[in-house]
């Protein structure tokens, strides 16, 4: 499984900034570059995160459900977390615009423009969950910590829940 996710999330990354173009020409009142193929961005989330998501329970196993994006992040570094709360609060942002903006229009009939630059946003925020989730799982492998006498344990724990032994840090490589 190790191997599958580099090219996986490539084409996250790939998805993130096609998404962001799509979004940029939407605001600026451009057409999308990728024409009627740029809806294909909306089925390629599915490709990317089915695979996100199996690789976030194996990286989040055993962290608190507080403690989960922290968990699932801690093999990316600082500014790849701090974008993640940046991406997603764009598309917050976005989506509280488009409310708006849809009173303006009959019903089914939005202007394209509007729609990718909403449905752009929201591709942004799962492509660049995408990539930094697999990017952790790469760089952290996605086997579990487990403490000398072999038990599982969670990706902050200190001490094995189970039988008390020290258990050494989890190390970057």
């Amino acid at each position: 499984m190790q191997a599958f996710l580099r090219p996986v999330m490539w084409l996250a990354v790939a998805g993130f900034f096609a998404s962001l173009l799509v979004h940029l020409r939407a605001v600026l009142g451009l057409p999308s570059p990728f024409g009627s193929a740029t809806w294909l961005l909306h089925i390629g989330i599915f490709v990317v995160w089915l695979p996100t998501v199996l690789v976030a329970q194996r990286l989040g196993n055993g962290a608190k459900q507080v403690d989960l994006w922290k968990a699932v992040f801690r093999g990316c570094p600082a500014w790849v977390k701090s974008g993640a709360y940046v991406v997603g609060g764009y598309a917050m942002v976005n989506f509280v615009l488009f409310t708006f903006q849809t009173t303006a229009y009959p019903k089914n009939q939005m202007p394209e423009l509007i729609e990718y630059r909403v449905f752009s946003g929201h591709w942004m925020v799962f492509y660049y969950i995408g990539a930094a989730t697999l990017y952790s799982a790469i760089r952290l492998g996605l086997s579990q910590r487990h403490c000398p006498q072999g038990h599982e344990v969670s990706p902050f724990a200190n001490y094995c829940d189970l039988c008390g032994a020290p258990v050494s840090p989890s190390v970057i490589p």
